[in-house]
């Protein structure tokens, strides 16, 4: 086997970090309803931690330091499921909610939400507005 057949069809992780500068890109999901959380960064280090931990640990592209969701603010991230692409250069953490909060921001009542996907772009005007009506 050829190692592009093996690196899509193999059974061995070999996570492809020196692609994108030693980080790969994360998409947060819930495990049970589906909806897509947040976007995040692992490297080597980070992912040693998540899986130690069995908590969503990223890099931090602006802190350039590692970070676990939820040290902060109490809204951890328990993994479930860690699912690869077919190159292995990218990653989706299936997380059970452990708090109410996924996104560093705040509604108009001042509660984090509960995904960082809170806006959607409306076809007509071409501006921003709520995800969910």
């Amino acid at each position: 086997m050829n190692e592009q057949k093996k690196l899509e069809e193999g059974q061995e992780i070999n996570l492809q970090f020196q692609k994108r500068d030693g980080l790969l890109p994360v998409v947060v999901q819930d495990y049970h309803s589906g909806e897509i959380l947040m976007l995040g960064y692992t490297n080597p280090q980070a992912l040693e931690v998540t899986l130690a931990r069995k908590r969503a640990t990223f890099w931090s592209t602006s802190r350039q330091a590692l970070w676990t969701k939820g040290e902060t603010s109490g809204d951890f991230l328990r993994i479930k499921e860690i699912l690869i692409d077919c190159d292995q250069d990218a990653l989706v953490y299936q997380v059970e909610k452990e708090g109410t909060g996924v996104c560093h921001t705040k509604d108009a009542q001042g509660t984090a939400r509960t995904s960082c996907f809170y806006r959607k772009i409306d076809w007509h005007s071409l501006q921003l507005m709520p995800a969910k009506d």
